[in-house]
């Protein structure tokens, strides 16, 4: 088994080669933990959906159909643990239904149910789901205006009409299916640690119109729809016995919102080196070090 050192301050936390690719969309990613004594894992499995997968961040993987970075956070992990066993079967798209069946990508190929990368030795297994079972690009797409109030309409008081928030009941109707996948988890890799990811800041409350075409009112909806998701992913981790990890707190002040050099997340526009709506090179960085920091707790 191999058992590295540390993971240093020189290593992602430096914020390493693969930044510079986004020609300045994105900087380092500041305030890394401290270095931190980890144990060691042969083998590593990363689930998850297009926040785990890190679509348009270079360099993309030849051939994938599911767009995964190769400097998305597990590479990142798996590469700073030196882990050789180690498998990314994240897909843009997925929802929790294609752990356990094919998903059908945007671009028509099929790939099998995530799990089945699991083994019975598999040492190592994060996890980021739970977007797309609720909506949540869709919702943020929702939120687009293009005009100024009163010109258009609110998100926050469409999906609130009659006095029941449905993103709210989407949410924690959804929240029961990660004691699921836990459960799952450990029936196939029963020795495995399990590490939730929960998803970043999007936008700051209040938002900031006209940059991001999304009112202040809705702004701060969508986050606390954000907010929400990772309230019950982080309790279903607790009550299940599993890590998460929180990259809420870290990403304040660097999402959709931020100038350039300073944001993780990008906004509505398309840039080069990411896509709409989703972190990039330097958000997968900081990712990467909050989930080695739990490693080493």
């Amino acid at each position: 088994m191999h058992i590295p050192a540390l993971f240093s301050r020189s290593g992602l936390g430096a914020c390493a080669a693969v930044v510079f690719v986004m020609a300045g969309t994105a900087g380092c990613a500041a305030d890394t933990p401290e270095a931190t004594p980890l144990e060691g894992y042969d083998s590593y499995v990363a689930l998850g959906d297009s926040f785990t997968a890190g679509p348009g961040i270079p360099p993309q993987t030849q051939g994938d159909p599911c767009g995964r970075s190769g400097s998305n956070y597990p590479t990142l992990v798996a590469a700073e643990l030196a882990i050789t066993d180690f498998v990314d079967v994240s897909c843009s798209a997925a929802d929790s239904t294609a752990f356990t069946l094919p998903q059908t990508t945007f671009g028509g190929a099929t790939v099998p149910p995530q799990y089945d990368a699991l083994r019975t030795d598999t040492e190592l297994v994060t996890v980021g789901i739970g977007g797309n079972d609720i909506g949540l690009v869709q919702l943020a797409l929702g939120c687009v205006n293009l005009a100024a109030p009163p010109q258009g309409a609110s998100c926050a008081v469409t999906n609130t009409a009659g006095g029941t928030d449905r993103f709210d009941e989407a949410i924690d109707t959804f929240a029961p299916t990660y004691d699921t996948v836990v459960d799952e988890i450990r029936r196939r890799s029963p020795d495995a640690r399990i590490v939730l990811v929960g998803y970043p800041t999007g936008i700051r409350d209040g938002g900031c119109f006209p940059q991001q075409r999304i009112w202040p009112d809705d702004a701060t909806y969508l986050q606390a729809k954000i907010d929400r998701l990772n309230t019950v992913m982080r309790e279903q981790a607790e009550a299940a016995g599993v890590d998460y990890v929180d990259l809420r707190d870290s990403t304040r002040g660097h999402d959709a919102c931020a100038d350039p050099d300073n944001r993780w997340m990008e906004g509505l526009q398309v840039t080069a080196g990411a896509i709409p709506l989703h972190p990039n090179a330097a958000g997968h960085h900081n990712a990467a070090d909050r989930v080695l920091a739990e490693l080493g707790d």
